[in-house]
């Protein structure tokens, strides 16, 4: 690949798969989140895989820690190629009358306005060097499914896939080519609930989705890597739903 990528959310399973992805292919890989010791850990792993990363500490709800994320990764490996935007939080499961005020903030801070600021900078860097490539991750319980107490997840997954559409029109004429990914359940934590075991959930999912598992957070790297790479370059505002079927 030979790029610089910036990876927001890289503690996270689809993150953390992405940036080591975009590592062994080649690329620079800044790595950015809350978590510094997980972050360290990407690094780690990149590095002794032959990759080349480094870790970013940043709250992505705060645009001066943004624009500084990015210069970082402009001054650590010369640019900004390709940026994958997947931090995001859950929050709670309730009603929505019942859903606590400060846990919706929370997570349309992170999930809706991290997206957006993190885009803002990214883009203002790549239309005034040649252009770039944005994957941004939305959810399958956004603009395409629900999920009956999660308004805050889904309400911000939702803005996040048509955030993604109008920034799209906003900045391909700028060389900026923007796309989202909206998995469906990952093998992650988030997939379990409450209580749950691993093969209580897998059983779960034999009934609940078509494809009868869980995604594995490599198959969701593989499909950001695509949309980075040249072999997609006429897919704008695009919305890639990897969900083994369950909104077919």
């Amino acid at each position: 690949m030979g790029k610089v990528v910036l990876v927001t959310g890289a503690s996270g399973v689809v993150g953390r798969a992405a940036a080591l992805a975009y590592a062994r292919e080649g690329a620079a890989v800044l790595v950015a989140g809350r978590d510094t010791a997980k972050l360290d850990e990407v690094v780690k792993l990149a590095e002794e895989n032959g990759g080349r990363a480094s870790a970013f500490p940043v709250d992505l709800t705060r645009s001066t820690e943004i624009a500084a994320m990015v210069e970082a990764a402009v001054s650590r490996y010369g640019g900004l190629d390709v940026a994958l935007n997947s931090a995001g939080i859950f929050g709670t499961v309730a009603p929505l009358a019942d859903y606590d005020e400060d846990i919706w903030d929370d997570v349309v801070a992170t999930n809706l306005k991290g997206v957006f600021l993190s885009m803002k900078h990214e883009i203002a860097h790549m239309r005034a060097h040649g252009g770039g490539t944005i994957v941004n991750v939305s959810s399958n319980l956004g603009a395409h499914w629900r999920l009956a107490g999660a308004s805050a997840y889904v309400a911000s997954k939702a803005a996040v896939s048509h955030l993604t559409r109008t920034a799209a029109r906003d900045h391909i004429a700028d060389g900026v080519r923007i796309n989202a990914i909206s998995p469906g359940p990952i093998d992650s934590p988030m997939s379990m609930r409450p209580g749950e075991t691993i093969d209580d959930r897998d059983e779960r999912m034999r009934g609940a989705l078509p494809i009868g598992r869980v995604a594995t957070p490599d198959e969701i790297a593989a499909a950001a890597l695509w949309l980075s790479s040249p072999e997609s370059s006429f897919v704008v505002g695009a919305d890639h739903v990897i969900d083994g079927g369950a909104t077919a």
